[in-house]
């Protein structure tokens, strides 16, 4: 059999798809992990009991991906990766713009969002379909999981970094001061990397790097099969609970912080999560390419899911009682979110990309458009149930997460490997 000669160009196509797809993280979360702080900066300005408040600007995402999510992959796999991503990366050009330079005025702020969420599918659906034209089967883990990490990282600028742009503290004056120079900033940066994506993107290499990187039956026909497949139900449910679950958490970073009793908009929960699955999705998918295994590492991730929850959870009953010690409770809860962060996080690339092997011929586009799509319509729900009634129901939907986590963890039992990673151990 004639050795391909692999394109060095496929690592430069990757890295602009991360460089869109880390601004349009960014952008998602600008507000969440300094919920309190933009209510004083907005103050008089929007309805806080109407539904598009400050949190609607996190779960605009979520809402928007669950309209835009089919059309995204259709049209990705349609017409390709250039014109799908790069029709993602022109919104955010727009959006950013907008957002950025007019993020004084909430409604503006929110125009913006929007924007920027119909935008998120054409980028975040694109991964696997990167993977499969531009890398070899034993390599596609690790570069579903760097443009996944990519997500990650922007989503840890966001919840780390946005705070300290900002006046984050409740005892200063100025308390919420600093998010329009904050969106500003986000906005040049978001434009730069876009355009610079734009220039570098390419549609394929001359050479595929297999023989089944191009071979894909259609959007509709693909849909039909992926729905023919026992493990891909499996997947299904298992992205409704763990992705659904993470994006709750991301979203109410700030909520949940307050309550473990943390006054100060800090972030660090979500940060924590965030530090501790860039390390997984750097660490598991390698070594999935590595040991040619995927069921193996998804049982683990899921099953690692547990004790975090349990954690973040339980927190404040594990240090006393509710209120007792909030610092003891507040350490417990940033140690639990590094576990979570690290299994959950971790799960997404190898789950994408062991969709993508069961799934075959259908386009990779559509196998991770699914998955993230039930992602964000369980995590949507969830972050409606924990905001109803003043988040009161927050403590009760953190323990529910637990008990479905549990479930999780024993119906990833019954996957079976992927077929195509089999042949390729075989080799």
């Amino acid at each position: 059999m004639e050795q391909v000669i692999l394109s060095k160009y496929r690592w430069v196509v990757l890295a602009a798809l991360m460089m869109i797809t880390m601004m349009s993280q960014v952008q998602w979360l600008t507000h969440a992990p300094i919920e309190r702080a933009a209510e004083v900066f907005y103050g008089g300005r929007f309805n806080p009991l109407s539904f598009f408040n400050i949190d609607f600007l996190a779960s605009s995402y979520m809402l928007l991906y669950i309209i835009v999510c089919i059309p995204a992959s259709y049209f990705i796999d349609t017409y390709g990766i250039v014109k799908g991503v790069g029709t993602g990366a022109i919104l955010m050009i727009i959006g950013g713009a907008i957002k950025g330079f007019s993020g004084n005025s909430f409604t503006m702020a929110l125009t913006g969002q929007v924007i920027l969420a119909i935008a998120q599918p054409f980028v975040i659906n694109a991964p696997t379909a990167v993977a499969a034209r531009w890398f070899p089967v034993k390599e596609r883990a690790t570069a579903t999981g760097l443009a996944t990490l990519a997500q990650y990282a922007g989503i840890l600028v966001a919840l780390i970094v946005t705070p300290m742009l900002i006046i984050a503290s409740p005892s200063d004056p100025g308390y919420g001061n600093g998010i329009d120079s904050m969106l500003k900033i986000y906005g040049i940066i978001t434009i730069a990397a876009c355009f610079t994506g734009l220039i570098l993107l390419r549609e394929k290499p001359k050479n595929p790097p297999s023989e089944e990187s191009f071979a894909r039956i259609n959007f509709s026909s693909g849909l039909k099969h992926i729905f023919r497949i026992r493990d891909m139900w499996i997947m299904v449910i298992l992205f409704t609970i763990g992705l659904g679950i993470f994006n709750a958490i991301s979203s109410m970073v700030d909520s949940i912080a307050n309550y473990q009793g943390v006054d100060d908009s800090n972030g660090l929960i979500g940060g924590l999560m965030l530090i501790g699955g860039i390390i997984g999705a750097i660490i598991i998918p390698i070594l999935s390419d590595v040991y040619k295994k995927r069921k193996l590492f998804i049982v683990i991730c899921v099953a690692g899911m547990v004790p975090g929850l349990v954690g973040i959870a339980f927190a404040p009953f594990l240090t006393g009682g509710q209120g007792v010690n909030p610092d003891a409770a507040h350490t417990v809860a940033l140690i639990s979110s590094f576990i979570l962060g690290f299994f959950v996080m971790s799960a997404g690339p190898i789950g994408f990309q062991y969709a993508a092997e069961i799934s075959t011929p259908a386009p990779e586009s559509t196998s991770q458009g699914l998955l993230l799509w039930v992602g964000q319509i369980s995590g949507m729900i969830m972050v409606t149930g924990m905001s109803m009634n003043n988040k009161s129901y927050l403590p009760a939907f953190l323990i529910a997460f637990v008990v479905i986590a549990v479930i999780a963890a024993i119906m990833v039992g019954f996957l079976k490997e992927s077929a195509l990673i089999k042949a390729e151990k075989e080799k």
